[in-house]
């Protein structure tokens, strides 16, 4: 196998065995045992039905390669309980709840999610699902925290790079950098204050007595909240924007917000309850309209910008900074980020389509047509493109590619630490093979010979 394949598969770190299968007939039981964690059969079979059901083809997975991905979570999980990993009941529960909500919604009803898992009724269900959630929590915790352990420096990147033999190094797509400038239509100051007049009015009738749930369901233009009443449950380190938990901290339980306003539009806040450094919350968003006079002043105001460019009056990163309106780009002269590779690169064949279509035609130093556009949230905006530079399909080279080099070593170095991991700790827990498993041959020292 050429080296850089390898590399590749040994990141799917759930491949934990090959393909020797048990002989003898199979009778539900305990089949494997790591510290105080108990493998059955049934748990093996319960294993294929899900993979079937995500659509996974399971013709060539033995039983042999899921009882060694098995092995492997139990060990993770009972080491994460050593090193005092804390999941508590309550984070379980709440995550149980949001998956549980998610399936009943998939396939119709509870009823039919009991059967799926073969067991006897609702609180059968949830006491086995609740173990796995804790689990896999424990696992995905444990995982990480050795992970996160590893760096790595230039100088073991430059080493990496030197090992690969010329005729396996690795090879990039096609790569573009894209910057765009976005114009969004102005709200008027009428429709602003009509947005605020209404959520005051709102906050109101809560102190009056009406329910905030109700009012969320109502009013409320989250789609990710609004049919729970606008519920949230948050600590400082939750992705929400900066203006939205700078509020959200500065309130007392009980208290509701005055409105303020965040990139989403317009929020109140209600703290129902605050835990430590958590607290739960619910919140109504209103975005102000726009017109569609605003829509069109925003067409020409892109337009002149684009003039300017065409006419060398002003270069494309100067536009950007000076009159976009997207925060995110605009001080680095509207260059788009890859939030995959945490560069600035695209490569096209893994670009989002949208924006492949945009941009696949553009020469480099060529400014698009004013392109009707709108983000996740359904804001609707005109926007410019531009290609800053193409490379085309290469081989690997250092000075280039580094970046994706740094997340290759940083990957193999990772995948290194996690065996010698895996290995010191078997040898230190207790680990029981049932003798019908003991033919399969696997990849870690289970067997401890």
């Amino acid at each position: 196998m050429k080296f850089i394949n390898k590399l590749f598969a040994l990141t799917l770190l759930f491949t934990t065995v090959t393909f020797a299968q048990p002989k003898k007939t199979k009778i539900d039981g305990v089949i494997g045992v790591v510290g105080e964690y108990v493998i059955l059969d049934s748990d093996i079979d319960l294993e294929y039905i899900q993979l079937k059901a995500q659509g996974v083809d399971i013709k060539n997975i033995t039983r042999c390669e899921l009882f060694g991905k098995s092995l492997e979570d139990k060990l993770y999980a009972h080491q994460a309980i050593q090193d005092s990993i804390v999941v508590t009941d309550q984070e379980v529960t709440d995550f149980m709840g949001q998956q549980i909500d998610a399936m009943v919604e998939q396939v119709g009803s509870m009823d039919k999610v009991i059967k799926f898992y073969n067991k006897k009724d609702e609180a059968d269900f949830k006491s086995y699902f609740f173990d796995v959630i804790k689990m896999n929590k424990l696992t995905s915790q444990m995982q990480k925290k050795i992970i996160d352990e590893v760096e790595i420096t230039p100088e073991e990147v430059r080493n990496f790079f030197k090992e690969i033999p010329e005729d396996e190094k690795p090879v990039f797509g096609a790569e573009v950098e894209v910057a765009q400038i976005v114009i969004k239509p102005k709200v008027t100051e009428e429709e602003r204050k009509k947005v605020i007049d209404k959520l005051k009015e709102i906050r109101q009738d809560v102190l009056n007595g009406s329910s905030f749930f109700t009012k969320a369901v109502l009013f409320s233009q989250d789609p990710g909240s609004s049919s729970n009443g606008g519920y949230y449950k948050m600590n400082r380190k939750t992705p929400f924007v900066k203006e939205f938990k700078d509020v959200a901290f500065s309130l007392n339980e009980g208290e509701i917000s005055e409105p303020f306003e965040t990139d989403f539009g317009f929020h109140i806040i209600y703290v129902e309850k605050i835990k430590g450094q958590e607290i739960e919350l619910r919140h109504i968003l209103i975005a102000p309209k726009v017109s569609n006079e605003a829509v069109a002043e925003a067409k020409v105001e892109v337009e002149k910008i684009r003039e300017k460019i065409v006419n060398g009056e002003i270069t494309f990163s100067d536009a950007a900074k000076s009159s976009s309106d997207e925060k995110e780009t605009k001080n680095n002269g509207g260059v788009l980020f890859n939030p995959r590779t945490m560069e600035t690169k695209f490569e096209l064949t893994k670009m989002d389509p949208a924006l492949y279509n945009q941009i696949v035609d553009l020469k480099v130093g060529e400014i698009s047509q004013p392109i009707y556009d709108q983000d996740e949230r359904g804001n609707k905006y005109y926007k410019i493109l531009t290609v800053n530079s193409k490379l085309p399909e290469h081989k690997a080279d250092y000075a280039n590619d580094y970046l994706k080099i740094k997340e290759l070593a940083l990957k193999d170095k990772q995948i290194k630490a996690i065996s010698k991991w895996m290995d010191e700790k078997i040898q230190e827990t207790y680990v029981k093979i049932d003798k019908e498993y003991q033919e399969c041959d696997f990849t870690n020292n289970w067997l401890k010979k």
